[in-house]
């Protein structure tokens, strides 16, 4: 087959692709060297440092000498002062809020409790009036405050912008979340479900980095599925791809509150598990059942043993089909460590199709209680022009 034709302008096109790509790496890792960069994008070296020396002239790049591997190198990341991101989580029990320059350097957090009956529009609001106050805070103002991410813990349908399912996170329903933030704080928002922004922020620069094809479980409340493959986050068709909690696992089980019965969340998820101590225990909070287990009550070890198990034994499905490199638990849950992991590896040796050494390695993620924030901070940076915030 010969070779197509390339149009007139296609040099000049293939250029500006590369330099789009250049600066892209750059937002998505915060600083690399030019060798990384090069690595990242997939560019030659001479073409990566040639478009750097423009992009540094016009002002779209800044780059500094450091050092790597002992060697004289040239950081290189976006200039200072170019404006602010925001990052949002929102959660069934918690707000959760960031503001970071375009590298990713966080300069002021915000986070409270939300009552369990909360509703969306006033969380909106106090949304709204937090990221200013962060803003306040760092003698900004909303001027420089150029996009916002938004994490949610529910499915998000892209073509409406709404929860997919409602009762999910319940007071949230029926709302085009993004348009209402927007609304208020006048700047463009990036709204996703919140474990596939744990994903996201995991494989950037927490657990799941370097891997190609990760799952990371959102363990707390809920429990959310985020799938990065061939290192892409994998939205779905619809947006909503990821809902593993809402995997039936016991046929006439508790009512989940999707409204189903026996889903993996009714059974696992911490709700069920607090509840299933309750008669022996009395009445906790996640984090107390997890220092009571830590701290050697068999009541609360064997709780949270059954939960890794119920989820190990249901990831089996998942990992059969998408056979992940690594599973990586995020979330309120994922505190306990290797009282949930341990069982939850187990079922999945006891269980996958391949061998055990090609079962997947079951981690704890890095980012702790940040992650979904710090993946609505990293949507959020990718959605600024940096041409046009000059």
């Amino acid at each position: 087959m010969s070779e197509p034709r390339r149009s007139p302008g296609s040099q000049a096109s293939l250029r500006e692709a590369n330099r789009g790509r250049v600066v892209a790496a750059v937002k998505r890792h915060g600083g690399l060297t030019q060798v990384e960069l090069a690595g990242a994008t997939g560019l030659s070296p001479a073409t990566v440092s040639n478009i750097v020396k423009e992009l540094v002239a016009t002002g779209a790049l800044h780059a500094t000498p450091s050092t790597s591997s002992g060697r004289r190198a040239l950081r290189v990341t976006l200039p200072h002062g170019l404006g602010l991101v925001a990052g949002v989580h929102v959660s069934p029990r918690h707000l959760r809020l960031a503001l970071s320059d375009l590298n990713g350097t966080v300069l002021a957090e915000r986070h409270m409790p939300l009552a369990r009956d909360h509703r969306a529009d006033a969380e909106l609001d106090k949304t709204a009036l937090l990221v200013m106050d962060m803003a306040e805070s760092v003698e900004s103002s909303m001027d420089e405050v150029l996009a916002v991410g938004l994490a949610v813990a529910a499915p998000i349908d892209r073509r409406t912008g709404m929860t997919a399912r409602g009762g999910i996170l319940r007071g949230w329903d029926g709302l085009p979340i993004g348009e209402s933030l927007e609304r208020r704080v006048g700047k463009p928002v990036q709204v996703d479900n919140s474990a596939n922004l744990s994903a996201l922020a995991e494989h950037r620069s927490g657990a799941a980095r370097g891997r190609d094809s990760v799952i990371t479980l959102d363990v707390g409340n809920g429990i959310g599925a985020g799938l990065i493959l061939d290192g892409r986050l994998f939205r779905g068709h619809h947006g909503v791809a990821g809902e593993f909690g809402h995997t039936p696992v016991v046929p006439h089980g508790p009512i989940c509150r999707c409204g189903n019965r026996g889903c993996l969340e009714a059974v696992a998820g911490a709700p069920a598990v607090l509840e299933s101590v309750r008669d022996e225990v009395g009445t906790l909070k996640t984090a107390d059942l997890i220092l009571r287990a830590m701290s050697g009550d068999p009541v609360c070890i064997r709780a949270i043993a059954d939960a890794g198990r119920a989820i190990g034994t249901a990831a089996v499905g998942l990992c059969n089909v998408l056979d992940p490199e690594r599973l990586v638990v995020t979330g309120e849950f994922a505190r306990a460590g290797e009282l949930l992991l341990g069982p939850m590896r187990h079922a999945l040796e006891s269980m996958l199709i391949v061998d055990a050494d090609g079962t997947p390695d079951v981690v704890q993620g890095q980012l702790g209680e940040k992650a979904a924030v710090t993946g609505a901070l990293a949507v959020a940076i990718e959605a600024v022009d940096v041409h046009h915030s000059r």
